[in-house]
């Protein structure tokens, strides 16, 4: 059966189509995150106690943050099997089969049995979920972004790259309310401990089937019809990825690790624990703030895709980059004064620029690849990204306190992580308005970076 050209589909029924992208993005890359953002706040509260307590409570901690790292390095290995068979068989089958992975595995974990009940096994376990989480994730938002920005006219991908992207503010909204609400109303104190933080995590069975429903309504986008249509599939994507455009991945992930790595102070938890012991806020009162940065970071995030459509993807990372290198030392400063409105104030002004540092990314990296590759490319940037960023962040962060006594060395390292990033970014040329289609592939292999004569 012929397929309808993209070009052929009348523009009220594009319209609504690109409105289901929009709405399927946000709400499946919102799960996702959610889902990771759960297991990061648990693995600051909880899961060194019950599960790593053998360990003793300084090294127990740094055990807990380390399985979050662990995901992260085998998320380039869900990004290079996401991305081999994205290119190949198309973007929303994939998108479908990460979402419900990492549902599944969310919810597993909130039925694990503690250490004191099952020895050894417990944390065995929570790391081989963990491995689960990382090579879904790896494969989900290559996937949302060329969903989202493949779809989407050519003066308007900034903002429709900022669809995924949103995601990771909302899941983050989402689930420190989950779980504010958890600490703070229906099982504060030892009953959150005991059994209260597997409810975040058994939540996840319901957000699997909305997000199911929602990806599977969503039609594949029209560079890969084009790719069908025309047989231009290639058999082994990765390998022509790798051959042609490895430089282009490793300074594209490095534009993602500074972010990531910013991020993840707040996402994966190390902000959460510092702010409660040493400094000696309230758990559920750092949560609230931590839900207000992210409700931040989400309002950041929206304007920087109109504003990537505006300036440029480059100049507006710029931008965002320039504040997290200006807020790196003032974010502790802040929260040491143990004064509940700086708190806010620090997470705030900080989530700024971590939403004009991510908010393009998805139009950039789309932009950067050419089309039968361009999963690929995508998926495996943002997957190294990841482990360089955010893979260890709360960990080297905690073991950076725990051997100066001071944050001002995870300052400094977060001020290095963006300086890079800023480095990275201003070596790649902004293709703004690129033709995506498969027809322009010459075009797209060429011309990426600022130095390269066009």
């Amino acid at each position: 059966m012929t397929q309808t050209p993209a070009s052929a589909t009348t523009a009220p029924t594009q319209k609504t189509n690109q409105r289901r992208v929009a709405f399927a993005a946000v709400i499946g890359t919102t799960i996702e995150w959610y889902d990771y953002f759960t297991y990061s706040t648990a693995a600051a509260l909880v899961f060194a106690h019950l599960y790593f307590a053998p360990a003793g409570e300084g090294i127990g901690q740094m055990l807990a943050f380390a399985t979050i790292g662990i995901s992260f390095l085998f998320r380039p290995l869900g990004a290079f099997l996401s991305g081999h068979f994205g290119d190949r068989l198309g973007r929303r089958a994939i998108l479908v089969v990460t979402l419900v992975t990492m549902g599944v595995a969310t919810a597993l974990i909130g039925l694990i049995p503690t250490y004191e009940t099952i020895g050894i096994t417990a944390p065995v376990l929570l790391i081989l979920l963990r491995i689960v989480q990382g090579l879904s994730a790896g494969g989900e938002w290559g996937g949302a972004a060329l969903l989202a920005v493949e779809h989407a006219d050519a003066d308007k991908r900034g903002r429709a790259g900022s669809y995924p992207q949103l995601g990771v503010p909302l899941g983050m909204l989402l689930s420190s309310g989950v779980i504010a609400l958890m600490t703070g109303v229906i099982s504060p104190g030892e009953a959150f401990m005991e059994w209260g933080w597997r409810i975040p995590f058994l939540l996840s069975v319901v957000l699997i089937g909305v997000g199911y429903w929602v990806r599977r309504a969503v039609e594949d986008t029209p560079v890969f019809q084009e790719m069908n249509a025309e047989t231009a599939k290639r058999k082994a994507p990765i390998l022509v990825l790798l051959k042609k455009h490895l430089p282009l991945v490793l300074v594209a992930a490095l534009i993602f690790a500074g972010n990531n790595a910013s991020g993840y102070m707040t996402t994966g938890g190390f902000v959460t624990k510092y702010a409660t012991d040493p400094v000696g806020f309230d758990q559920t009162d750092v949560l609230l703030a931590i839900t207000f940065g992210s409700f931040i970071w989400l309002i950041s995030t929206a304007a920087s895709g109109l504003l990537a459509d505006l300036i440029g993807r480059v100049k507006t990372y710029v931008i965002g980059f320039i504040i997290l290198i200006i807020t790196a030392f003032p974010l502790f400063w802040l929260i040491d004064t143990g004064n509940l409105g700086l708190l806010y104030l620090a997470l705030g002004v900080f989530s700024i620029g971590l939403g004009l540092s991510y908010g393009p990314q998805a139009a950039l990296y789309v932009e950067l690849f050419p089309a039968s590759i361009r999963f690929s490319g995508v998926a495996i940037s943002y997957a190294l990204g990841a482990v360089l960023g955010g893979a260890f962040a709360p960990t080297i962060a905690q073991g950076l306190l725990q051997a100066t006594g001071t944050t001002a060395s995870v300052s400094l390292y977060l001020l290095v992580m963006a300086g890079i990033s800023l480095l990275a970014v201003s070596l790649v040329r902004d293709r703004k308005g690129i033709d995506l289609s498969v027809a322009n592939e010459d075009e797209q292999s060429s011309g990426m970076w600022r130095i390269e004569k066009r």
